[in-house]
């Protein structure tokens, strides 16, 4: 069993945002990481290799620093990895970037079949979630996203949703694409064994050409969606601050009446 993992090297949630003139956010802070959501992602897939054997390979496309995310997927114990580096890759919306990791798909299957896709469920930079259905369609393959659960058996794929009032099985044969959820697992911590072993894993470094993408396909040329106007939330003006001198929650309820919120 072959699996594709897709994670994205976003700057970290902790650390103060920026965005450029033309929009898009600064990502040269020297503080990104691996989203923390594609984490849960190459979890489910290693997990899958374990039980069915098979290889995990894990696919990021960005700058230079974003080797970083893959590598971190290496040390988790992901077998080989493929970072994308292209300028013109740069200012790509969810569609371009789809093009981008549909191409690597594609390549990657000249050496032998892809059965799996798997994807976090969102990015926590952009936190769209249009990516995964967007490959899928790229790639012609079912979609299951948001998957809290994901078992393979007899060249199906299922997972299980865990929706606000319900929960669905979906199932659909392989090849197939998944996204999901941090509910679907704890992700590993690497090991120090793990990490060393990572130094001497693959990390195959693709170019467009590489790929056979045109430029125009992808980034700012390419994209669906463009940014016109970008600027930092503003403080807040209007809290209330209760001191408590033992009669805060009778304050606090007035409070929630008066401005009809209870």
């Amino acid at each position: 069993m072959r699996i594709v993992v897709c994670v994205k090297h976003v700057p970290d949630i902790q650390s103060e945002r920026a965005l450029g003139e033309d929009g898009r956010v600064v990502r040269d802070g020297g503080d990104g990481t691996l989203n923390e959501l594609d984490e849960n992602a190459l979890e489910a897939a290693l997990v899958l290799a374990e039980e069915h054997g098979g290889e995990v390979v894990v696919v990021t496309a960005g700058p230079d620093d974003a080797v970083d995310a893959v590598r971190k997927g290496l040390q988790m114990g992901a077998d080989q990895a493929v970072h994308v580096v292209d300028d013109a890759i740069a200012g790509s919306d969810a569609v371009g970037t789809a093009r981008v990791l549909a191409a690597v798909v594609r390549h990657l299957e000249a050496d032998g079949p892809v059965d799996l896709v798997v994807t976090g469920m969102a990015g926590l930079d952009g936190l769209t979630s249009l990516l995964p259905t967007a490959l899928a369609a790229l790639l012609g393959r079912p979609a299951l996203p948001l998957a809290a659960e994901v078992t393979v058996a007899d060249g199906a794929v299922r997972v299980t949703r865990n929706l606000d009032h319900a929960t669905e099985v979906l199932e659909a044969p392989l090849p197939a694409l998944v996204s999901v959820t941090d509910q679907a697992n704890e992700p590993r911590y690497p090991a120090f064994a793990g990490i060393m072993a990572a130094r001497k894993k693959p990390v195959t470094t693709l170019t467009l050409d590489d790929l056979g993408l045109a430029p125009e396909l992808v980034g700012a040329a390419g994209a669906r969606t463009r940014v016109l106007e970008a600027a930092p939330r503003p403080a807040r003006e209007d809290r209330v601050l209760l001191h408590d001198t033992g009669d805060a929650g009778v304050r606090l309820a007035a409070y929630l009446v008066e401005q009809q919120l209870a």
